[in-house]
């Protein structure tokens, strides 16, 4: 994103109130249309669905500037997913209508939204080719790599940090929880990652990104 697109986005939503929203807060339930657009400030947001099984399957995250949910207020279909806080996260909050004609006024900025949407539609897709045809470790792996690429805190060249947490992974993975300590145990024992007082540390994600083509 350009400086220019985002100090448009940020100039129109800072006119809207702001709210703070603590960890693992839901913001939107499934079926509840919020008649609002939630513009990010600082934090992170995942989309997500409820299995039968009754377990949390994230579709989507998103982090500052973006704005939801963009499907409900362009199109005014029903929304069927849940969003909830994955940190502390603060959002200006704005009228549907306000922000359509926002990006009616501003290609720059539409062009901007449809860029994001296809590179979260090229992860849903890869995701869904590891979550039909992939193995528990492979999923995983994919997890943590789209980790790195979108929110990862970079160490070096090759080497990130991510804020998440096991219970994270697993839901973004359609993995037990359970399952997904024993895959990163044993990428823990190939020194590919590392757990400290930052977070999982990937050490080096080219050799990471590497095991993904062994394990589809």
């Amino acid at each position: 994103m350009g400086k220019e697109v985002q100090q448009k986005i940020d100039q129109f939503f800072s006119q809207y109130p702001q709210r703070l929203y603590p960890e693992d807060q839901i913001i939107i339930f499934a079926g509840e249309n919020p008649n609002k657009v939630f513009h990010i400030v600082s934090g992170k947001v995942a989309q997500y669905d409820i299995s039968y099984r009754g377990d949390e399957v994230i579709i989507n995250l998103f982090k500052p500037p973006a704005f939801f949910p963009m499907a409900n207020a362009i199109n005014d279909i029903d929304n069927h997913f849940f969003f909830k806080t994955e940190a502390e996260t603060v959002v200006h909050v704005a009228p549907p209508k306000d922000v359509v004609q926002f990006l009616r006024d501003n290609p720059d900025v539409m062009l901007d939204l449809l860029t994001r949407v296809y590179k979260g539609l090229d992860g849903v897709l890869g995701r869904m080719v590891h979550l039909m045809s992939g193995t528990a470790r492979s999923r995983l792996i994919y997890e943590l790599i789209i980790e790195c690429r979108r929110f990862g805190h970079s160490e070096g060249q090759t080497s990130y940090i991510l804020d998440t947490h096991e219970t994270h992974l697993a839901a973004r993975s359609g993995l037990s929880r359970e399952t997904v300590s024993r895959e990163m145990k044993r990428l823990k024992e190939q020194s590919i990652i590392a757990i400290n007082q930052k977070g999982i540390h990937v050490v080096d994600l080219p050799r990471l990104e590497g095991l993904l083509g062994l394990e589809v």
